[in-house]
């Protein structure tokens, strides 16, 4: 029995390395018979082995595992073995990027007059409502000045003394404008002034206002930039010969108010 602590040169068991050195002896001797010295072929054109070397393996030997049975790996294919192949000339490989360089050009086509029609589309709103805002910013003034201004123009309309009407006629005429102006003018000069200088009259008015001290009776009835009407609550106090003491009369007028070149003038009142 073998030694199976002793220690040599190399690695494996020395039983390993017995049977590796009878296997190389045996290849030798095989090489010989195949190939004498003197270059004469085996006789019966056959080699000649040598003696069978049986050895058996030692105890825990194990056997080598064998090569794997599954289907060799794929090669990766070598430049023109026609894995890859170049497109011929004129096929459809070279037509797809003409075919997409056409399709991007008719979008194009297409995609600039939409963005004109929406830009156009866009400046138009902001123009529109550019337009209503600033309508509507100047209807807000309008209301505010026209008020103003019928507030000042009504005590001055409707009031006149016969002792001095050239001076409080011209003051009135001074609020008004168009055709009301030119009418005011032939009614002051025929029925007014004859009346008032005749009996004597004198007709003060003022705007109705709360007991308190608020704001007078006032509306505004509708308001545009150029044109606006307001409902005014006026008292006029009467003195003449044909009435005792003073007369007190409540009324409503609707004075319509323009505006012209120097502020807003009345163009038209109604009694209500």
């Amino acid at each position: 029995m073998a030694n199976t602590t002793a220690r040599g040169r190399g690695t494996g068991s020395p039983a390993r390395r017995t049977m590796t050195a009878a296997a190389r002896a045996a290849a030798k001797r095989t090489r010989r018979a195949e190939h004498p010295a003197d270059g004469t072929p085996p006789v019966g054109g056959e080699p000649h082995s040598g003696p069978t070397v049986v050895i058996e393996a030692p105890d825990g030997w194990d056997d080598p595992p064998e090569p794997a049975s599954g289907p060799a790996p794929e090669s990766e294919s070598e430049p023109g073995s026609g894995a890859e192949e170049a497109p011929e000339p004129g096929s459809g490989a070279e037509e797809a990027p003409e075919e997409s360089a056409s399709v991007r050009r008719y979008a194009r086509r297409l995609l600039t007059p939409a963005l004109c029609v929406v830009l156009v589309a866009g400046l138009v709103a902001v123009a529109v409502l550019g337009w209503q805002y600033r309508e509507g910013r100047r209807a807000e003034q309008a209301r505010g000045e026209a008020l103003a201004a019928a507030r000042k123009a009504a005590p001055v309309v409707l009031s006149y003394d016969y002792r001095r009407l050239d001076q409080d006629f011209a003051r009135a005429r001074a609020h008004l404008t168009g055709a009301f102006r030119d009418e005011y003018r032939t009614t002051t000069a025929t029925v007014v002034g004859w009346t008032a200088r005749k009996y004597r009259g004198v007709v003060k008015a003022t705007l109705a206002a709360p007991a308190d001290g608020g704001r007078p009776a006032e509306s505004v009835v509708s308001a545009g930039p150029d044109e606006a009407v307001i409902l005014l609550f006026v008292n006029q106090v009467t003195r003449s010969t044909q009435v005792t003491g003073s007369r007190l009369d409540l009324n409503r007028v609707r004075m319509t108010l323009t505006r012209t070149s120097g502020g807003w003038k009345v163009s038209a009142v109604d009694a209500l």
